[in-house]
């Protein structure tokens, strides 16, 4: 059995949640050999539900034990520190060193560019040389594009080789980039990509639509967005009309906030409402728990804490585990109208989109409304028509009508103002 030094710390892969064995080194954030501070961030590690930094234990010198791509099982060790190793000193005078040596090359680049000098130039500027010149025609380039290196600017057949121009009209750029970059897909994007074409393949997936006019929801936000975010803190936006309007449709038709398992359905007296939040790791779909008892302010607060935490890779595989139902906001990166897939083992999914200005009939009379298109993702499996097109509907009143049917009446007891 190996003997390990006391002073050598043995850092294990922690548990990043419930029913997660393994993990994948995504970056190392330090090099093998380098001094860390306890806490420091040493690597990004992915589960199938997240990204998370993984913080040393303790300072010393880090001896890294697996490869970025490395797929580890929690609790396998992955780092070693040398807790007894000074922090090395001494490192930046070395380098200003070699920074104050570098001028004394400079004398020697004035005497190469004086050389040329003390021969007349006997060409034009960018005159190609024949060999020069043959290259340049293949390659459809002017010499006048060319930057000559040769005596008074003459184009060497080194300077055609590594010219590169515009191509001739129907031609192909030989001299553009080929290049071609492959990359190994993350475990959390590899997790989401089987999760998507399974929801495809599993379920009896249908989208319905339908559109909602903004005109209620844009006047109340004009009219208390200043005093509400001087009350609260937070702004009011147009998530927690959506939310509430959703929580309402969901206490109308239950079967939508259900789920089903094999042969059975799982139905839900709560209301778990996972808010697609989009962070430098891809799409995340954090939860606000039981989003029925909850207020606009109190909507708007959560909505903010979880993107702040997606945004700042905080977000923890328990707070985005759960819901009972997705509401995911397209119209945020313009779109107009989609199909969003539900997110397993949901059974509904809500798309939002943008919201345009265009002319609609009210009252026999045409106006113009900021109206937006909605869409509702299912499994038929479930949800039949009528429950699927009432609950899009029931959203839709709510929205359209939000201070009669989210509010109560009362615009400004809604908003605890």
């Amino acid at each position: 059995k190996k003997i390990i030094p006391m002073s050598i710390l043995e850092m294990k892969v922690p548990s990043p949640g419930e029913s997660i064995t393994e993990v994948e080194i995504a970056t190392w954030l330090v090099k093998d050999g380098d001094y860390v501070e306890k806490d420091q961030a040493i690597a990004e590690v992915d589960s199938d539900k997240a990204t998370l930094e993984l913080p040393a234990e303790a300072s010393g010198i880090i001896t890294l034990k697996a490869e970025e791509g490395d797929t580890v099982q929690v609790g396998q060790v992955v780092v070693l520190i040398d807790t007894a190793a000074a922090k090395p000193e001494g490192a930046a005078p070395a380098k200003e060193e070699v920074k104050a040596e570098a001028p004394k090359e400079e004398p020697k680049k004035e005497v190469v560019a004086e050389a040329p000098k003390a021969a007349p130039a006997t060409y034009a500027t960018n005159t190609p040389s024949p060999a020069a010149k043959k290259i340049l025609d293949e390659k459809g380039i002017e010499p006048a594009q060319v930057n000559g290196t040769g005596v008074g600017g003459r184009i060497t057949k080194e300077d055609a080789v590594q010219a590169k121009g515009t191509p001739a009209l129907g031609g192909s750029n030989e001299s553009g980039s080929r290049a071609v970059k492959i990359t190994k897909l993350s475990m959390l994007r590899r997790k989401i990509a089987a999760r998507l074409v399974s929801v495809k393949n599993e379920t009896a997936m249908l989208t319905t639509f339908n559109e909602v006019d903004m005109s209620e929801i844009f006047r109340i936000r004009k009219q208390y967005k200043e005093e509400f975010a001087a009350k609260h803190g937070i702004g009011l936006g147009f998530m927690s009309f959506f939310t509430k309007a959703v929580v309402r449709a969901l206490q109308m038709y239950p079967d939508v906030n259900a789920s089903i398992d094999g042969d059975q359905k799982i139905s839900y007296d709560f209301c778990d409402i996972s808010i697609a939040v989009s962070g430098p790791k891809g799409l995340m779909v954090p939860v606000l728990r039981n989003a029925e008892n909850m207020s606009f302010r109190n909507v708007e607060a959560g909505i903010k804490d979880l993107a702040i935490k997606v945004r700042d890779g905080k977000i923890t595989v328990d707070e985005m585990t759960g819901g009972t139902f997705t509401i995911t906001n397209g119209g945020t990166f313009g779109s107009m109208l989609s199909t969003p897939i539900i997110n397993p083992p949901q059974s509904a999914i809500l798309g939002m989109h943008n919201i345009i200005e265009r002319p609609v009939a009210v009252n026999k009379q045409v106006e113009i409304r900021p109206m937006m298109y909605v869409a509702m993702s299912y499994d038929h499996r479930i949800i039949d028509g009528k429950e699927s097109v009432g609950f899009l509907v029931a959203v839709k009143e709510a929205i359209d009508n939000p201070v009669e049917f989210l509010m109560g009446g009362d615009e400004r007891r809604a908003l605890e103002l």
